[in-house]
C-alpha cells in the first residue's frame, strides 16, 4: 500500500524533530517522519550514561520549545532525550518509528521511499535527517585484528564500572574522549591516546559561556564561521574535566603505532600489555537508503550545498559544518532546517 505526503523526513533525532517542526511555515502541510528506532531521539538514547552537553541550556533548544530548566546548566543525556520525547509530541507531523528506511529513489517527478516490512511512501520532497551520528568510525591502525582485548567504539561505551581495575586506552582528542578518560579514571588505569597535544578551550571566557560569544559575535553564522573550519579540534572545559584528568593520573601519550594480540606498541617503541581499547574518534555520514538516487558521490558522501542536494526535491540537515560551526547541535540544526526547507518549497 503506498502512502503519500507533502513532505516526508527520514529520522526523528534533533535533526528530523526540528525539521518537521518548521514545515508547516513553508507550505509542508502534511508531514510524514520516519525513524527506525521504537522511539523518537535519534542517537542520544544510544550514548554513554554520564554524557553532558558542553553548552548551556539555553543554547540547547530547537525551535519553538525552550530547553527547561536553569539556562546556564549543562543537560544530561537523560535530560536531552525526554527533552526530544516532549518536543516530537507537541508536533502535528505523522511520526513512525520501527520504520527503516532501505531505499529513496526518483519516479516521475517524485520521491518513492520504501521501508523493510515494504511499506511505500511517496512525496514532492524528502529531507534525510539521520544526521551525522550514525556511522561510527575507527581508524585502519596495523595490529587492529589481532588484537585479542576489549575493543569499541565510543557509540558502544556505556558507562566505566565494566572496566575497573583494567588498563584501559581511550584513543581521541575531542570532547567525548576527555569525558570517557576522565570518568574511566577513577576506576581503571587510563591514558589517553591523541596525535596532538589536547586543545583546551575555556567554556566560560570572560565570565561568558563559549556560546554566548559565538552567538554575539557572529561566528556561529556562516560564512563567518568558516573561518573557524580548519582550526584544530579544541575541547569546552570549565577546568572539571582537565583536573579530573590530573587527578585520576590519566595522561595524555602520543597515539600508539599499533596493536598487538595483548596490547600496544607506543610511538616510542615501548610495547605495554592493554585490556581495553575505547575509540572515541568520530563518526562518518551514511546514507545506504539513497544509493542510487543520484544524491551521494563516490565515496557515499552527500553531494549538496547548504543542505541542499544537487538532485531536485532532496535535502540533508544535521550535517557536521553544513552551513556553519553549530550545524549538526540542538541550537544549530534549526536554522538549517528553515533554509533547507525554504529552498525545497520554491522547487515544488
Amino acid at each position: 500500500m503506498e502512502h503519500h505526503a507533502d513532505l516526508i523526513v527520514i529520522g526523528a533525532g534533533q535533526s528530523g524533530l526540528a525539521t518537521a517542526a518548521l514545515a508547516p511555515r513553508h507550505g509542508f502541510a502534511h508531514t510524514l517522519v520516519l525513524e527506525d528506532a521504537d522511539q523518537v531521539g535519534g542517537s542520544w538514547q544510544r550514548y554513554y550514561d554520564s554524557l553532558t552537553l558542553f553548552s548551556p541550556a539555553r543554547y540547547s533548544s530547537l525551535p519553538g520549545m525552550p530547553f527547561p530548566g536553569d539556562g546556564d546548566r549543562y543537560p544530561t543525556r537523560d535530560e536531552v532525550v525526554d527533552y526530544l520525547r516532549a518536543y516530537a509530541r507537541r508536533l502535528s507531523a505523522d511520526i513512525r518509528t520501527s520504520t527503516t528506511v532501505t531505499s529513496v529513489l526518483p519516479r516521475n517527478g517524485a520521491w518513492v521511499v520504501r521501508a523493510d516490512d515494504g511499506a511505500e511512501f511517496t512525496a514532492p520532497a524528502v529531507v534525510a535527517a539521520t544526521g551525522a551520528f550514525r556511522g561510527p568510525h575507527t581508524p585502519a591502525v596495523p595490529g587492529n585484528e589481532e588484537f585479542a582485548g576489549r575493543s569499541l567504539h565510543a557509540a558502544d561505551y556505556r558507562s566505566p564500572e565494566p572496566f575497573t581495575g583494567r588498563r584501559v586506552v581511550v584513543v581521541g582528542g575531542g570532547n567525548s574522549a576527555v569525558q570517557i578518560a576522565a570518568e574511566l579514571g577513577a576506576v581503571a588505569d587510563t591514558t589517553l591516546a591523541t596525535r596532538r597535544p589536547i586543545g583546551w578551550m575555556k567554556q566560560r571566557p570572560l565570565g561568558r559561556d563559549i556560546h554566548w560569544w559565538l552567538k554575539h559575535t557572529g561566528f556561529d553564522i556562516a560564512p563567518l564561521s568558516r573561518l573557524l573550519e580548519k582550526m584544530p579540534v579544541g575541547v569546552l572545559d570549565d577546568g572539571h574535566y582537565r583536573t579530573a584528568l590530573t587527578a585520576h593520573g590519566v595522561e595524555r601519550r602520543e597515539m600508539f603505532t599499533h596493536l598487538t594480540p595483548d596490547g600496544v606498541v607506543w610511538a616510542d617503541g615501548t610495547k605495554e600489555p592493554v585490556d581495553a581499547v575505547v575509540w572515541a574518534t568520530g563518526y562518518r555520514l551514511t546514507y545506504p537508503y539513497l544509493n542510487g538516487s543520484g544524491a551521494l558521490d563516490a565515496d557515499g558522501g552527500p553531494r549538496h550545498r547548504g543542505g541542499v542536494a544537487t538532485v531536485p526535491g532532496l535535502g540533508f540537515v544535521g550535517i557536521e559544518l553544513q552551513r556553519s560551526i553549530s550545524s549538526s547541535t540542538l541550537r544549530g540544526v534549526g536554522r538549517d532546517a528553515a533554509h533547507v526547507l525554504s529552498r525545497l518549497s520554491r522547487s515544488r
